[in-house]
């Protein structure tokens, strides 16, 4: 299998990643860090897939898309921290003024876990944010020590994807998911 990073451009895969099964459900959408909680909350129903679907359409994208030939298989959402809520988070700690990138959110489309693809997208959601300009890239994965991770919290990654990946423990963080805490990782570009 070889996979392919792409940037988040095509709606339809990006629904497909992180769309509800109803149009008209109040699900995540990706959206839970990348905008202000009040809009996030008053963004219902269908709206919040127009709003992806705006997202789409500017430049930056709002992430990476993994592919296996033409089937999407993953989602890596990746933005500047600047954008996203992590900018005010107090859980996250900033570590210094660099205008860093983070990436929040790594999905990988059922029937296609357990492949390894993850590592791609990580690599692919580093490089898009290189090209754009980042001078480092943040992550703020569960260190879970090897123990399982529910696979409703798994999206924002596991400490040893980030460190197989290049990334290194940047600080604590007084972030807890399900039961683990979080740790931020970074990688400088």
């Amino acid at each position: 299998m070889v996979i392919e990073v792409r940037p988040a451009t095509t709606f339809a895969d990006v629904r497909t990643m992180v769309g509800p099964k109803r149009p008209d459900a109040n699900v995540c959408w990706c959206l839970s860090y990348r905008i202000p909680n009040k809009s996030n909350q008053q963004l219902v129903r269908e709206a919040r897939g127009e709003y992806v679907r705006e997202l789409c359409r500017q430049k930056p994208p709002p992430g990476v898309l993994a592919y296996d030939g033409d089937d999407v298989v993953g989602w890596a959402a990746v933005a500047p921290r600047a954008d996203s809520t992590f900018a005010g988070n107090r859980k996250i700690p900033h570590v210094d003024d660099l205008d860093v990138w983070s990436v929040w959110c790594i999905r990988i489309r059922p029937g296609h876990r357990k492949q390894g693809i993850s590592h791609p997208l990580l690599a692919g959601a580093v490089d898009f944010a290189r090209d754009h300009g980042a001078p480092a890239v943040e992550g703020y994965p569960v260190d879970n020590g090897g123990e399982k991770v529910d696979l409703t919290m798994a999206y924002v990654g596991t400490r040893k994807l980030f460190e197989d990946a290049g990334f290194s423990k940047a600080a604590d963080t007084t972030s807890v998911l399900n039961g683990f805490p979080r740790v931020l990782m970074r990688l400088a570009l």
